[in-house]
């Protein structure tokens, strides 16, 4: 066989398997093809949004104040990609990420108090002030943590859900990257065993366009990046994340293949981040029509339109609400400018598990 003929056959073989996969839900999905959510549905990812791009902004506030110092990366603009999935899994599933990592824990519950105070580096924060914005981690809610290390966390997603499938708890873990991670090597060691042993493990690209300050274009020769999970058979989709219907759909028949036993998924959430990569970048690598572009396509915009569109609510019950997130995110400023910084003995707990392992010094 010839090569051509042979990576025509994978790619034959790759598309059949994922309308395998989508055959058992396209009842479901045909359902959902004109969002036939509910009220709940919509005010929860209209909540939760709202919440993550408050924080995010009022972090941003504090960061130039230099009240939050070191690495910041804020979400704003990609809150579907979070909103969407957890709306889409269940308690006692697992949530493991990259260090742009505020929006997950926010959107699945984690006290805005205590994110705040991290981002402080107090010790009332969800790291006790040793993690900082690039490492935070929320047991209660299934979030174990952001990660500094690029792609660092992928083997680690795959760990995790092997953990569940050994322990046979029926969970799931989801595992999210930025666009950049895709060219680490950890990334195809991970997506190999997890295929090999079909853990219950979602991979999702966070494509926001940008690895840093370089496109996609400029540092991939493959940029329809869900692609690469062809290349170990494993059922792969893009997905339009600046619609957080679109993010919950898709996760949702990945969960439902995860859950069956049928191993991961990958899936590409094209997106957009309205601010630099970090706070210290000015993002002069990209022109402003092209932000205000995708600005239009504001996903908690079309979430509130959708809300009065069907009268779930009104403008004014709107209005309340976001006045309620905004008094959330100011007692989140006032907890951590409250809260103590950790006493300096604290840089020697939490090293290890065994308290009194024996080769650390005082």
């Amino acid at each position: 066989m010839g090569m051509l003929a042979f990576f025509k056959k994978k790619a034959i073989f790759a598309q059949k398997n994922i309308s395998n996969i989508m055959a058992k839900t396209e009842k479901k999905k045909a359902k959902n093809d004109g969002y036939d959510f509910s009220k709940t549905d919509y005010m929860f990812w209209y909540e939760t949004m709202l919440l993550q791009r408050r924080f995010e902004e009022k972090a941003g506030q504090m960061y130039h104040k230099q009240k939050i110092r070191g690495f910041c990366h804020l979400y704003i603009g990609q809150e579907a990609s979070a909103s969407g999935a957890v709306s889409a899994l269940r308690k006692g599933d697992k949530w493991i990420t990259a260090y742009r990592d505020h929006g997950q824990p926010l959107a699945l519950g984690t006290s805005p108090n205590a994110l705040m105070a991290e981002l402080y580096a107090k010790s009332t924060g969800v790291s006790k002030g040793k993690g900082g914005s690039m490492h935070l981690f929320d047991k209660e809610v299934g979030f174990m943590g952001g990660h500094g290390i690029v792609g660092g966390q992928v083997p680690l997603g795959a760990g995790i859900a092997f953990a569940e499938k050994y322990q046979g708890t029926g969970n799931v873990c989801i595992c999210y990257m930025g666009d950049g991670a895709v060219r680490q090597g950890a990334l195809h060691e991970a997506f190999n065993m997890a295929m090999l042993w079909k853990l219950p493990v979602i991979f999702v690209i966070e494509n926001n366009g940008y690895a840093m300050g370089t496109s996609v274009e400029r540092t991939s020769n493959v940029t329809e990046l869900y692609t690469l999970g062809e290349s170990y058979d494993m059922p792969s989709e893009k997905v339009d994340a600046m619609k957080v219907e679109e993010v919950h759909l898709a996760v949702s028949r990945a969960a439902e293949r995860a859950r069956a036993d049928e191993g991961p998924t990958l899936l590409e959430f094209r997106t957009y981040r309205y601010r630099g990569h970090s706070m210290s970048d000015a993002a002069k690598y990209r022109t402003k029509d092209e932000v205000e572009h995708y600005k239009t396509l504001d996903s908690i915009e079309s979430v509130k339109n959708t809300i009065l569109e069907k009268k779930y609510a009104t403008e004014a019950d709107l209005e309340a609400l976001e006045a309620k997130i905004m008094q959330i995110v100011e007692e989140s400023v006032e907890f951590a400018e409250n809260s103590p910084y950790p006493d300096p003995s604290e840089a020697y707990k939490d090293v290890y598990v065994q308290a009194d392992y024996p080769y650390t010094t005082d």
